[in-house]
């Protein structure tokens, strides 16, 4: 059995756009018939130069090659040109691709992806997710609003979630780190207070930031919301110099979590060695795959550290997320979306039942991916996956940031 067939479809998933503007999937086919899907993470690039990339990585790395050489595959692509270490677009497209080859591997010998990576360790994964307006709310008013984000998660709580993430603290800029605002201090512990208030004991309130501030501005900030108890504080700091993750971790008592931006073990095992981090969020679309990721987790236990996958992608990397889930030992959570197109592009297969995601059954990643859907909402925009802002920190009228979905408007 060998790969032999590259397919590569951009899906837009519509207004609001929760997951991003799109996904990048890829369809992975054998010479014996065997067809298995993966979702690339990468976001440097826009998709047109992704599907480049992503072609370059699968002639040159892995066409004619059995699936099962997956090491092989990803020390090829890993050392290519002469590098032999992290390179954030190249990783994306063979994690997506890597993906693919685990649910060929499944399918092939009959198996849930997780079988293959040691067997089941947790019978379900726990879940979380962003909070996101309700269907009476009004944006852009939702993102400042602590009452409105109390009602959404109090609605997620009852739906059994036991996690809720936010991340009020102003802009995330092109700037680099900055000092948050008065402003945005003030509106994140009204956050924390509104939350910790309308779910009690019932959830962890998780606290999401982007890497916007400086080390100073973190610690600052941390030391503001820690009385609220949040189960992580998560990337204070950009990931361009993990040492100052250390600073911060030893001066704010709120356990930290990062990893979304990052990729393969080498960078993850810079914060693990300083004591950068307790919870690691790698998206395995972008940090290397299942497998390198599955390595990861067996370093994280070492240190004590906790492996919670992260997502603001499609359904198919989430999928990965879960299998991964299920096999390790040292699971915190895993981050869902939860909306009409993530469930309708893989048919139901995987859902979130009363806050947790049960183990899938099914050979491969055990998803049905409606591949008509995928092609029938193709990306036309010329935006990229996520964007920056490039306006400074308003220090003077105050901050309204639309978190983690874009707005869609002329793309």
């Amino acid at each position: 059995m060998k790969l032999a067939d590259l397919d590569i479809i951009v899906t837009a998933p519509p207004p609001p756009g929760w997951g991003g503007r799109y996904w990048i999937l890829v369809k992975v086919t054998t010479d014996t018939g065997i067809t298995g899907w993966g979702e690339c993470y990468a976001a440097s690039v826009g998709p047109d130069a992704m599907r480049a990339v992503i072609t370059d990585v699968f002639e040159r790395h892995m066409a004619g090659e059995h699936p099962e050489n997956i090491e092989l595959m990803f020390r090829r692509a890993y050392s290519a040109g002469f590098t032999q270490r992290p390179d954030l677009t190249v990783m994306g497209a063979f994690s997506g691709l890597e993906i693919a080859c685990w649910d060929i591997l499944g399918k092939h010998r009959e198996r849930p992806v997780w079988a293959l990576l040691g067997g089941k360790m947790n019978d379900r994964v726990r879940a979380y997710s962003y909070l996101y307006p309700l269907a009476h709310h009004k944006l852009p008013e939702f993102w400042v609003s602590p009452e409105m984000a109390a009602e959404s998660a109090l609605a997620l709580v009852e739906q059994g979630y036991t996690g809720v993430k936010f991340d009020p603290a102003g802009p995330y800029t092109i700037r680099g780190g900055h000092h948050p605002a008065m402003s945005d201090i003030e509106t994140s512990v009204a956050f924390c207070k509104a939350i910790r208030a309308a779910v009690g004991t019932r959830a962890d309130l998780l606290f999401g930031t982007h890497g916007q501030f400086n080390t100073a501005g973190a610690i600052r900030l941390g030391k503001a919301i820690e009385p609220y108890q949040p189960l992580w504080y998560e990337e204070p700091i950009p990931p361009d110099n993990l040492l100052e993750f250390q600073r911060v971790a030893q001066a704010v008592h709120i356990p930290l979590a990062t990893g979304e931006r990052m990729t393969t073990r080498a960078e993850f095992a810079a914060l693990l060695r300083t004591g950068g981090a307790d919870i690691l969020q790698p998206a395995l679309g972008r940090a290397g795959g299942i497998w390198e990721m599955r390595k990861l987790a067996a370093m994280a236990e070492s240190f004590n550290a906790q492996m919670a996958p992260h997502l603001y992608a499609g359904p198919v990397e989430w999928a990965a997320n879960v299998h991964l889930g299920v096999s390790i030992p040292n699971l915190l959570i895993a981050e869902t979306i939860e909306t009409d197109f993530h469930r309708d592009l893989i048919k139901g297969s995987i859902a979130v039942e009363n806050g947790y995601i049960p183990a899938p059954t099914a050979p491969g990643l055990g998803i049905e991916v409606d591949e008509a859907l995928a092609r029938a909402n193709p990306y036309t925009g010329d935006g990229l996956h996520l964007q920056m802002q490039e306006a400074p920190c308003d220090y003077q009228s105050g901050n309204v940031f639309e978190g983690g979905a874009p707005t869609q408007t002329g793309d």
